[in-house]
């Protein structure tokens, strides 16, 4: 048996969801701590949060989670907008800020998101990356519980989460919104698990779709269920009277694609299983009722068809609502920045879409990437941005600029778009035509969605001050727009000193406790590798079925980062109905190359004490 570690000690900015209290491990001693690192940006991170509620459900008295944020971006940095982010995804835990990343360097993580495990007597008993752990983590609390009440160490009784108090607004962190034909607004009303129908002030309350609860329920306006849905998309007229609704809605946290008819409000489920999409890429049209779904994020119709910016696996799908089919468009499920051919290019949780005004092309918000990209004659292309790592509030020419964590886009007649750059708090302009970049508006809290009416204003959703707000007369203009050159941010994370030339890759996985690993449908695991600088790899970049990977560094090439993705396919062992489960894991791990540095990188995709 391995030594036993000792958690290290809480410590950090703040708490969050306390009452203001500072939370120690002695504090918590005597209940199992599960320790989740997370930033508000990360799809995966947000995923995590959702698989997590039933466990604190089931486990109340003997489990605490607690939230460790460490943050990616500047602006998740600012204690507001952490606080903000708490309330914006149901988080009913305690949260630790720990805006410098210490917590993360003490625990050794190297990935968003990164789970620790902590005893009641205050050790580490297992960790592990990434998404899909919530059935090994059952497992492990109830070995956890049987043998921490035989040895007297486990104290039952309530944590020490204190939920604070909500503001009382007509929207609660609105996403997306798009016109109705006689001016009135669709909004998501994310946090209220709801949409409303404005009035082209965008302020007066039409009505409202859903009963304001979380949930999954069909049915009647006032009654039905959705859970923070995000992008909406209004049926051209010929697909709504085939279909049978007229709006169609990204139920995110659902992972389900819902229909609207909006002359009774009626919702229908019209795509997606409700379970997350952990598979293997195919280019094959499904039943859309049958085929699981990532997230969805935001809708276009593009190309006689709906396409879902699937921000959950780094994709955009189609969606036929005529055929009642779905399947894949864009994207390998890789996160990282690589144009190309459609199945070939790489997205990074694409988040908002907007088609130009003649129809050939289709603009999208990569938002991990901090990127503009675009479809045209089945290629993905880069119109801004330059990568995971690099963001920033700088204008100019387009090969320079650069975003911070953008969310919306918005196609304006004259081919050029508007960019909500969510994280700078600013709308952007990027004109093809001249390859500018310039704010047209900043100051403003979160934009995450953009809506241009039939008169030529412009509105933004404004997610954080929880409003829709328009943009004076003239922002659009020339004269209106300004030009930033602001901070240049890259992602600095400790990185990890390697030596030059060979260097083993170890992605380590040990199967949750009842699961082993399930070959059924081909190899068990995969392991994608790949650099940037491309350079820095002379040798092992590419795809394998082995979790260790020989690579060659080049000497010559000072710094830069290893882009991993593993995944490993489990089942339920010795049950007459085993269950598939895929553990899936992408890191961008930074390295500087010097003398005597290491010759192993190990990286745990789960990893449980020996």
């Amino acid at each position: 048996m391995s030594a036993r570690v000792r958690a290290p000690e809480l410590r950090g900015r703040g708490w969050l969801n306390t009452g203001g209290r500072e939370l120690r491990l002695a504090d918590l001693r005597g209940k199992i701590i599960l320790l989740d690192f997370w930033t508000f940006c990360c799809i995966n991170c947000l995923h995590v949060i959702d698989e997590l509620r039933p466990l604190e459900e089931k486990y109340a008295d003997v489990l605490v989670v607690v939230g460790v944020h460490s943050p990616k971006f500047a602006h998740e940095k600012d204690p507001a907008a952490l606080a903000a982010a708490v309330e914006r995804y149901g988080v009913h835990h305690p949260v630790l800020d720990d805006p410098e990343l210490d917590m993360w360097q003490q625990y050794a993580a190297k990935a968003w998101p990164t789970l620790a495990v902590v005893d009641p007597e205050g050790y580490v008993v297992a960790t592990m990356a990434g998404e899909g752990h919530a059935e090994g983590l059952v497992r492990l609390l109830d070995d956890l519980i049987a043998t921490h009440e035989a040895k007297g160490t486990l104290h039952r009784g309530d944590g020490p989460y204190v939920p604070p108090a909500e503001p009382e607004t007509a929207l609660r962190f609105p996403g997306k919104a798009v016109l109705r034909a006689g001016g009135n607004l669709l909004v998501s009303d994310s946090a209220r698990h709801s949409l409303v129908e404005l009035a082209p002030d965008g302020e007066t309350l039409i009505r409202r779709i859903g009963s304001g609860e979380r949930g999954r329920v069909d049915g009647p306006a006032g009654s039905a269920g959705f859970a923070e849905p995000q992008g909406l998309c209004l049926l051209p007229a010929h697909a709504a009277e085939v279909a049978g609704y007229d709006l169609l809605v990204a139920d995110t946290v659902n992972h389900l694609l819902r229909g609207v008819r909006l002359d009774t409000g009626e919702v229908t489920t019209v795509a997606g299983t409700g379970r997350q999409w952990r598979s293997t890429v195919d280019d094959h049209a499904h039943d859309a009722l049958s085929v699981d779904l990532s997230s969805p994020w935001d809708l276009a119709w593009y190309d006689d068809k709906v396409i879902v910016a699937m921000a959950g696996i780094h994709q955009l799908w189609w969606f036929d609502p005529i055929k009642r089919t779905a399947g894949m468009y864009a994207g390998t499920t890789v996160e990282a920045l690589r144009d190309g051919p459609l199945a070939e290019a790489w997205l990074a949780q694409p988040s908002g879409l907007s088609v130009s005004a003649d129809g050939t092309r289709l603009w999208v918000a990569d938002s991990e990437t901090s990127a503009i990209r675009f479809v045209q004659d089945g290629v993905l292309g880069t119109a801004v941005g330059q990568g995971l790592f690099d963001f920033g509030h700088v204008d100019g020419p387009a090969d320079r600029a650069l975003l911070q964590h953008p969310l919306g886009v918005c196609a304006l007649p004259d081919g050029s778009v508007l960019i909500a750059d969510t994280y700078n708090g600013a709308v952007r302009r990027f004109d093809p035509a001249t390859g500018q970049v310039a704010t047209v508006a900043d100051g403003l809290a979160e934009p995450s969605d953009l809506v241009l009416t039939a008169d030529g204003a412009v509105l933004v959703v404004e997610s954080a001050a929880h409003r829709l707000t328009r943009l004076a007369p003239g922002a659009l203009t020339a004269a209106g727009a300004n030009t930033v050159d602001g901070p240049r941010h890259r992602l600095e994370r400790q990185p990890t000193e390697v030596a030059a030339g060979e260097l083993t890759l170890d992605v380590i996985f040990t199967p949750a406790p009842g699961q082993k690993l399930d070959e059924t449908y081909g190899p068990s695991t995969r392991l994608v590798v790949s650099a940037s600088p491309p350079e820095l790899l002379v040798e092992g970049a590419g795809t394998g079925t082995e979790l260790s990977r020989r690579l060659v560094i080049d000497p010559a090439v000072p710094q830069g980062v290893l882009q991993v993705t593993a995944q490993a396919a489990t089942c339920d062992a010795d049950v007459e109905h085993a269950a598939c489960h895929l553990t899936r894991q992408d890191w961008g791990v930074p390295v500087r190359v010097v003398d005597g540095g290491a010759t192993r990188v190990p990286l745990v995709l789960r990893g449980l004490d020996a």
